[in-house]
């Protein structure tokens, strides 16, 4: 992953749901005559998205917002898979990696 890890995610969560980036860029409100260009550029870096608006890219590709700007592979899977766990179980796993971290 570049050292901007954001256009790398967008795209990576965007194939992985299998829809286009103008279906994307439609999705989260853009115009529909530029949608497919201006997620284009977010996916090349030419230019970065604000945070509402990847806020709306990940709550449409069930990411949490985090997982963009995850440098590693591990950690954005982490970041993915935590998001998911019950509230006990995050709890729980914080209480863990607390004890392994004495």
């Amino acid at each position: 992953m570049a050292i901007n890890p954001v256009p790398g995610r967008i795209k990576q969560a965007r194939v992985s749901k299998g829809i286009s980036q103008k279906e994307l860029g439609i999705r989260i409100g853009l115009d529909q005559s530029s949608a497919s260009s201006r997620m284009n550029h977010y996916e090349k870096g030419r230019h970065t998205p604000d945070i509402p608006t990847l806020k709306r890219m990940a709550d449409e590709l069930g990411v949490p917002l985090p997982y963009f700007l995850c440098e590693s592979e591990k950690t954005a899977e982490l970041i993915c898979l935590i998001e998911n766990l019950k509230e006990a179980d995050k709890d729980e796993l914080i209480r863990k990696l607390k004890e392994n971290k004495k």
